[in-house]
């Protein structure tokens, strides 16, 4: 069983790739959006020897307060499944394992292993930090497949290995830096079209959280936003900015890996132009 959230494919790419080497009855993928959110409550109805999963970015040297939010709502029918981590990160993950195991044993749910995997940097929302060159780019994508393989290897053994890179001073990252970025830097107020927006729709349409309504053929974002920056990289037309922060920044999409549109409009009875 697999629990995925993802923004611009990187870890929907990792999701899809470990659900290939994994046994058949473990291959269920579950992505994290709106609708399973508005959800009074979640069974994870886990069969006998399988694991849960779960595959995310890495926020600010944590877990994205999106995947807390559905962890808060789920329960698990076997207390004795073991609950495995997949996170991808830039460069490194801080100390995301041990909060991530104590918010799972806060649930009373069995910690499994927690797994690193280097992608390509997303993040563009404050100054010094930007999309990866090219070549880092290829050189992250092509180590995927030997860092899957190890990962499902440990997996499939049952191991709970803490396999990732926790970086220089990884206390402070997750301890301090993490939970002022939660509450000072994920306002979604700083989002806004530019002048090269055509009003075709597609960051509405695309949003997880459904955080964004077309109104006079311009998007205009709600407050439910979980910061994953789908509206940004998705953009054709390097429309959408965060304030002043973006200007000038690179945009990414993992490649081959189709997003999902969680929004059939992106307003009820109209239909989004083409590009």
């Amino acid at each position: 069983m697999i629990i995925c959230f993802s923004g611009t494919g990187n870890s929907l790419k990792c999701a899809l790739a470990l659900k290939e080497a994994l046994p058949v009855n473990w291959q269920s993928l579950t992505m994290i959006s709106s609708q399973n959110l508005a959800s009074p409550s979640v069974t994870l109805a886990a069969e006998p020897d399988e694991p849960v999963i779960w595959i995310f970015p890495t926020y600010s040297w944590g877990v994205p307060p999106i995947v807390l939010r559905f962890l808060e709502i789920c329960t698990c029918t076997r207390p004795d499944a073991l609950h495995h981590a997949v996170v991808t990160y830039g460069d490194d993950a801080g100390n995301l394992a041990s909060q991530w195991h104590r918010r799972l044993q806060r649930k009373n749910l069995t910690p499994g292993g927690v797994y690193g995997i280097r992608m390509p940097n997303t993040y563009t929302l404050m100054k010094g930090f930007d999309t990866d060159p090219s070549d880092i780019v290829k050189e992250k994508l092509a180590a995927i497949p030997a860092r899957i393989a190890e990962i499902a290897k440990a997996i499939k053994a049952g191991s709970t290995l803490i396999d990732i890179t926790a970086g220089k001073h990884p206390w402070i990252k997750t301890a301090i830096i993490y939970p002022y970025f939660t509450r000072m830097c994920m306002s979604p107020r700083p989002f806004h079209p530019t002048t090269s927006c055509v009003g075709c729709g597609r960051c509405a349409l695309s949003c997880p959280l459904s955080n964004i309504k077309m109104e006079a053929d311009l998007p205009h974002w709600g407050n439910n936003c979980a910061l994953c920056l789908r509206c940004y990289h998705i953009c054709p037309h390097h429309a959408v900015a965060y304030g002043k922060a973006t200007k000038g920044k690179g945009q990414y999409l993992c490649p081959d890996v189709q997003l999902p549109s969680p929004n059939k409009r992106a307003t009820p009875g109209i239909a989004p132009k083409s590009v």
